[in-house]
């Protein structure tokens, strides 16, 4: 079988090459000497879900305030299906670290803020912002979040929507605030009346149903909800403590039963923190039955090791798997970022389940801001800079748009050679997708720091070997089809100078180990 296009591009890891399109390879009948790479459609695997990255107060605020012209190029630029085609967005559930600092005169807020020893049992105060969206008077959600999400979706209306809250109301935690951990008030009763909708648990699966109802009059509808972002984490800005067996157990008794009554098409993922925590089966901490009430498995890369993962995955193997958030440094080294992007997460997760990517901010300025919570030295997928408006891509877009460009709606992974264990160790890595008219998709990804030759062939397809080199830390992609395929490229660069803020707070990756030192 010889298809009808083909499609391929080179992507350095120091983005002297930035997907560009190179010369369709020669096919012949002898491999040559590069290191073959047998795409294997009799092999299939999971369905490919979507990849994007998070647009939090700040990334809205940024994009909110380019001008008009600004704004809609980039948007198109970036989920436009004839351009980028990004698939998916990862948005707070009332505030989190990386906030404008403009949304709310308290310094983060909830939807349903009263003084502690105070009860809204029936949320009646719930309210995700006041005022237009967009408009300068408006509030919480609505000044830049809203707004900007809402433009998304004219753009591309099947983006998905995942959400994931930082705390809920401080009213509803032991500790009376947003910050520092502190869990929900468990086995508690509010209001008048002592059964299950009257626990804490009860008024606060209800918290989540209010956002959701809220976020769908706005044309917004949320795709996917995690109960709790890094659950394990007593941060210094907005964040709630939950153990496995508590959210095994809220998820189950509380949270989908109300879904299942309001919106029973909404995706629940369970988890949705680092693997650090995940040391043993999670059999150990909950049922099957539990288990079920879960579409999904979400987790963040920040720290290993890695194959804890299997401790969830062969638990349940039926969950579909996300990864949730990762971002780099704004002076990540070369290496560092290309083995986190493009080696663990674009190569080792999908060839053990992966079905999306979330990364962290979509966007952040040449300063790694905004930021309320002084976590300071990250850096967005793409950077604004503050003042102009003006855009630059990193590495981590040109990974994303590996993805979102060239793989099919509705593909599935197939088998394919690869030559590294860990993803980001060892010689050429690959990961390979059938769509759903035949079409093939493949990303070769080198984690050396020197070109390496790849021969490829479809395994019982009568295309012969393709030869190709593969650029330091880089990818090489193809796409062959019957089909038209998007052969757009990303838009250029504009100049202007980084500014990074000393890193604080920082987690650094130990790329030889897979977790944080």
């Amino acid at each position: 079988m010889k298809f009808k296009n083909e499609f391929w591009t080179a992507t350095s890891g120091d983005l002297t090459e930035k997907r560009q399109k190179i010369k369709i390879p020669i096919s012949t009948k002898n491999p040559g000497t590069g290191s073959q790479i047998i795409i294997d459609p009799s092999i299939k695997k999971q369905h490919w879900i979507s990849a994007g990255a998070a647009i939090t107060d700040a990334t809205a605020s940024l994009i909110w305030k380019q001008t008009s012209e600004q704004r809609n190029s980039l948007l198109y630029e970036l989920f436009d299906p004839n351009e980028g085609n990004f698939s998916a967005i990862r948005i707070p559930i009332g505030s989190c670290d990386f906030g404008s600092g403009e949304v709310s005169e308290e310094e983060y807020y909830s939807y349903d803020d009263i003084p502690f020893g105070e009860h809204d049992s029936s949320l009646s105060k719930f309210s995700i912002g006041e005022g237009k969206p967009g408009a300068e008077n408006a509030t919480k959600d609505l000044k830049y979040l809203v707004p900007v999400v809402q433009e998304i979706l004219k753009i591309n209306p099947a983006v998905k929507v995942l959400a994931s809250p930082w705390s809920g109301p401080a009213w509803m935690k032991n500790t009376g605030n947003m910050k520092m951990g502190g869990h929900l008030r468990f086995d508690e009763f509010t209001g008048n009346g002592s059964v299950t909708k009257d626990r804490f648990e009860g008024v606060y699966a209800n918290y989540f149903i209010k956002f959701i109802e809220a976020y769908k009059k706005l044309g917004i509808p949320i795709y996917a909800l995690t109960i709790q972002n890094e659950p394990s984490n007593a941060a210094a800005w907005p964040a709630m403590i939950w153990n496995i067996k508590e959210l095994a157990h809220f998820g189950y008794k509380y949270l989908r039963p109300a879904l299942d009554n309001s919106f029973p098409d909404t995706q629940l993922y369970f988890w949705d923190g680092s693997l650090n925590v995940l040391n043993d089966p999670l059999s150990k901490f909950m049922s099957i039955e539990e288990a079920k009430a879960f579409d999904g498995f979400a987790f963040h890369t920040y720290d290993g090791p890695y194959t804890n993962l299997f401790n969830a995955t062969r638990f349940n193997p039926n969950w579909d798997l996300a990864m949730t958030e990762r971002r780099c440094m704004l002076e990540e080294s070369v290496d560092d970022a290309s083995h986190i992007m493009f080696g663990l997460i674009g190569n080792w997760l999908v060839r053990q389940g992966l079905s999306s990517i979330y990364l962290w901010n979509l966007a952040l300025d040449e300063r790694g801001l905004p930021n309320i919570a002084g976590s300071t030295g990250r850096r967005g997928v793409i950077t604004i800079d503050h003042k102009t408006g003006k855009v630059q891509r990193n590495l981590e877009y040109y990974m994303l748009r590996n993805f979102t460009q060239d793989i099919d709606a509705g593909s599935v992974v197939i088998g394919s050679s690869n030559y590294t264990q860990d993803g980001y160790s060892g010689g050429l890595g690959s990961v390979a997708f059938m769509g759903p008219t035949g079409s093939i998709t493949a990303h070769i990804y080198n984690p050396t720091d020197s070109s390496l030759t790849a021969t490829v062939k479809i395994n019982s397809y009568d295309t012969g070997w393709q030869t190709v080199n593969v650029p330091a830390y880089g990818t090489v992609t193809l796409h062959k089809s019957n089909e038209k395929i998007n052969e757009s490229s990303p838009r250029k660069d504009e100049k202007f100078k980084l500014n990074p803020r000393p890193a604080a707070l920082q987690d650094d990756w130990a790329p030889g180990k897979g977790i944080n030192k």
